[in-house]
């Protein structure tokens, strides 16, 4: 009984230490040391946030979600939530997804971005949205080193508005290196982008055969975005671009990662961005092997 005793604790000794490792905890960035360019006296306006929703954002930031490190491919994802730029679906657009990429091992990071609809901001533009993208992804990549992340393999998810969002980000012309500071030096856009039932707000942009590889999916009885959706599928092809569709019968709007909705093809929608990543090298060891 002794030498099985002792036998099972050099096995359980033996296990590594990682493989029961906890998710860190978050971490809170802003964008800019003082506020936003030019709205610098706005930055300690306070946030107001309740149940699934948070507003009023005067101080943009990202919160990022460490990789679990036993998976971790070096792989980066920016998160765009939805909210029709009124407000933003931290929860399941936003904190919910960002855990559900870190335990798959790619870090990511939840934007919250300034609103030009919401009553608490007249002032904004959807062009001060899109600043905010981009100098979230030049920040992800500046602090690449910190984080050990490869600033070549950094992406953006965005959902709804935040696919408008997302679209913009990755498909604007390059914009000219910004005046500022050395993160401003970095490039804006993304390695890849997936766009949940996007919008169909978009501005200025340019679509190639070396545009950033996209992943999209709608439901076609979403009346706001699947044409939208499958216009910018139809100008990816005619451009020779890298993109794939996942077009569901059914669903209508902000079906999120299918956590709630009666279509079992929703609920398992999101085996689609694993299956897409996965044959991009984003992610490793997931599924986890069996024991």
């Amino acid at each position: 009984m002794v030498r099985l005793l002792a036998s099972l604790l050099a096995l359980l000794l033996a296990i590594p230490a990682f493989a029961q490792s906890p998710p860190a905890e978050p971490l809170r960035i802003p964008l800019w040391e003082k506020g936003a360019p030019g709205f610098e006296d706005r930055a300690a306006i306070p946030e107001i946030s309740k149940d699934y929703w948070t507003r009023n954002i005067n101080n943009p930031s990202i919160t990022y979600y460490p990789a679990r490190a036993e998976r971790r491919t070096g792989a980066a994802i920016l998160i765009m939530p939805g909210g029709a730029h009124e407000f933003l679906v931290i929860t399941s657009e936003g904190e919910n997804v960002a855990r559900w990429f870190a335990e798959r091992g790619v870090a990511a990071f939840v934007l919250r971005y300034r609103l030009f609809r919401g009553k608490d901001s007249p002032i904004y533009s959807f062009d001060n949205a899109r600043e905010d993208a981009e100098r979230a992804m030049r920040t992800i990549r500046s602090r690449a080193g910190e984080f050990k992340l490869d600033p070549a393999r950094v992406g953006m998810i965005g959902f709804s508005a935040g696919g408008e969002l997302a679209r913009a980000a990755t498909l604007r012309p390059l914009p000219v290196p910004a005046k500022g500071d050395a993160t401003d030096k970095l490039s804006p856009r993304p390695d890849f982008a997936i766009l949940v039932y996007p919008g169909p707000m978009h501005g200025e942009e340019v679509i190639a055969k070396d545009s950033p590889p996209l992943l999209l999916t709608a439901a076609t009885d979403d009346e706001c975005c699947s044409q939208p959706t499958v216009e910018l599928m139809t100008a990816y092809r005619t451009a020779g671009a890298s993109v794939e569709l996942h077009l569901f019968a059914a669903g209508g709007h902000a079906f999120n990662l299918g956590e709630r909705t009666p279509f079992v093809s929703l609920r398992h929608w999101a085996d689609r961005i694993t299956d897409w990543m996965t044959d991009r090298g984003l992610f490793a060891n997931w599924p986890p092997s069996k024991p």
